[in-house]
């Protein structure tokens, strides 16, 4: 076990350290930030002095160099817009995401897995053929009209729920959330719904093609033959055998549900990492992307790591070497 952490650890910062050179790359060649830093009518004179103060007249390798020792110091830079870190910006609108995503993720299990186990075990039934139509929508409606048509209905039309915001907070352990307070579990309810949308319909076909494959093996049926009851059968031994590929495809789609929730964010005015990032692009706040990219990808790095770990607690037969 040791072997492998160690083995883990050396891949988790190798990848890293490629994608922090993508990165740097490729923010260096996306526009000038010092245009959207300056006023309009700056002089020249006054557009160079800006770039020097930034560092953005050295040499490329020398910008990463610098770039490379903040970075392992912790120091992801400083925002041109708002004058703070950047990770301290991000860390900021960190919960607000992970509390959205949480939600997202508690729906899709929810509903995605006794449908997805009902739907295997019975693919011919009716409810089976509703259930995977339903799935087929929900992979290919996109989130943004998924959005604006629930705040439409449920917001203007219906005025149930409100359309846009994160509510009222309260602390726990220090940190604000929303869904503490009615208000605000009032304002996650949308942004969750349409967050999960994807994922669940996503799950749901995977565990059905994962219990159709698994109810086909002999040792269901030696186990329907010895008069295990139906609900034993599907949730106790054809579910856990059929988890090992699910967990792999939740494990990253966590990941992209942190990473890709700009939309939903954007849509509902949801304070969250995803609509910091938004904005930065927009005002071309380079330190904010790159903090935002790199969390992110410490986030991919880490959630598979976790995946491969819980393998060996699903299904004993795998060795981790």
């Amino acid at each position: 076990m040791l072997k492998y952490l160690l083995k883990r650890l050396v891949q988790m910062i190798v990848v890293l350290f490629t994608v922090s050179v993508i990165v740097f790359l490729v923010m260096s060649f996306t526009g000038d930030p010092v245009l959207m830093i300056v006023p309009p009518t700056a002089t020249d004179a006054q557009i160079a002095e800006a770039r020097t103060a930034l560092g953005l007249d050295r040499p490329l390798w020398v910008q990463y160099g610098v770039f490379l020792q903040n970075l392992i110091r912790g120091d992801l830079g400083v925002s041109y817009i708002f004058k703070r870190p950047a990770l301290t910006l991000i860390v900021e609108r960190m919960p607000a995401t992970l509390e959205l995503v949480f939600f997202s993720v508690l729906l899709s299990l929810a509903v995605a897995l006794p449908c997805g186990v009902y739907a295997g075990a019975r693919p011919n039934s009716p409810f089976s053929r509703a259930v995977m139509g339903g799935s087929l929508l929900g992979i290919s409606l996109p989130s943004f009209w998924v959005g604006i048509l629930l705040i439409f209905y449920f917001a203007v039309e219906k005025g149930l729920l409100p359309s846009s915001g994160r509510g009222a907070t309260a602390p726990l352990f220090g940190i604000p959330f929303a869904f503490l307070t009615w208000d605000g579990f009032r304002h996650i309810v949308l942004p969750a719904v349409t967050l999960a949308l994807g994922t669940l319909a996503m799950l749901i076909r995977l565990i059905r093609a994962q219990i159709m494959e698994v109810m086909r093996q002999d040792f269901i049926r030696f186990a329907r033959a010895k008069g295990v009851s139906w609900r034993s059968l599907f949730f106790s031994h054809a579910l856990k055998n059929a988890l090992v590929p699910v967990v792999t495809v939740f494990g990253m789609q966590i990941g992209s549900l942190i990473a890709f929730a700009t939309v939903t964010e954007t849509i509902f005015a949801w304070p969250g990492m995803g609509k910091l990032l938004v904005d930065s692009i927009n005002t071309a706040d380079r330190p904010v992307i790159v903090a935002y990219l790199m969390i992110v990808a410490a986030m991919f790095v880490l959630i598979n790591f976790i995946v491969d770990i819980v393998y060996t607690l699903i299904d004993p037969r795998i060795d981790l070497r």
